[in-house]
């Protein structure tokens, strides 16, 4: 063990806790054994604060800031990266607006001159055809999931998919936009948020049929390991649409797991089963629903509410 520099002696303010461990190792400068380990992974000596050894390393900012604006200010970082743009957004992105760093509105000669920066830009920043495949999915996906309103985490394993899809070449012979709705359709079932097929195909461009099996398709050759869904998890978001309380919410739950335990639940479509639990919690809560409404915001035929719904209640012994 080295000795390290006076320099490098550190002293305790009053007041200041640290979280510290013994350590069976004598002093180089005052020869005790009274060595600990402070919370910054320092070996330091308890006597006369000499640091023996120091191998942590300040991954921080050197600067300090105690509010937002502070930190804005200060920081030399860009935004991090991510999956969702075809770049990652490394690449340079040129803003729209026609104005100076002062907010003053430019000249008509540099205002053409900008325009075509940002022609050139958008041509240069992709390379291949490739890459324009990528940034288009990669946009339809952003698009898609808008108007879905799913969490950003949806898009990025989205867009992790279909880079992985596009990597094994399995986008030849099928249209980007099946496949980039194939790959939300996935991911929004890997992090639990299920929208159905009849949800995604109202904002995608192609047909349910294609989309079930463009994702059947990637899920086999990718090795998606998709669990079934479960019915509860359409209950809350059916029940903020019909405006209906906790209780038939807590109701339609129980529906579900005592007659999942049955096996009534196997081969049945996950949200015309909770449709149908919903119609049933809320007759029996009082707050009665009709069965075009249920249908219209579950996106299932009547007739499917009906038929599971005799099950249940049969299932449930309250007929």
């Amino acid at each position: 063990m080295t000795r390290p520099s006076r320099e490098r002696i550190r002293t305790r303010e009053a007041g200041e806790s640290e979280e510290t461990t013994e350590v069976e190792n004598a002093c180089p400068e005052c020869g005790t054994d009274s060595l600990v380990t402070t919370g910054d992974h320092e070996v330091v000596c308890d006597g006369c604060g000499l640091v023996v050894e120091e191998s942590n390393i300040d991954r921080g900012p050197e600067w300090r800031a105690f509010n937002h604006s502070e930190r804005q200010s200060k920081s030399r970082v860009g935004a991090p990266t991510t999956q969702t743009m075809h770049d990652k957004g490394l690449t340079t992105q040129i803003d729209w607006k026609n104005q100076d760093a002062y907010g003053r509105s430019i000249s008509s000669e540099k205002r053409s001159q900008m325009h075509r920066l940002r022609k050139w830009q958008e041509r240069i920043r992709t390379k291949d055809a490739g890459e324009r495949n990528l940034q288009f999915a990669l946009s339809e996906i952003d698009r898609m999931s808008s108007a879905l309103g799913v969490p950003r985490s949806v898009r990025e394993v989205a867009s992790v998919i279909y880079r992985r899809a596009l990597k094994d070449d399995l986008i030849r012979g099928r249209s980007i936009e099946g496949v980039s709705t194939a790959t939300l359709y996935a991911a929004c079932r890997k992090e639990g948020i299920p929208r159905s097929l009849e949800e995604i195909s109202e904002v995608s461009r192609v047909e349910r049929k294609e989309i079930g099996r463009t994702y059947r398709y990637l899920s086999q050759e990718l090795g998606l390991e998709m669990e079934p869904v479960d019915p509860k998890k359409y209950v809350p978001r059916f029940c903020s649409s019909l405006d209906a309380g906790d209780e038939v919410r807590a109701k339609a739950k129980e529906i579900i797991d005592k007659t999942a335990e049955q096996g009534l639940l196997s081969g049945k479509s996950p949200t015309g089963y909770a449709a149908a639990a919903i119609y049933a919690s809320s007759l029996l809560c009082n707050e009665k629903k009709t069965q075009r409404e249920v249908a219209e915001v579950a996106q299932v035929t009547e007739v499917t509410i009906r038929n599971r719904y005799q099950e249940q209640i049969e299932a449930m012994g309250l007929y």
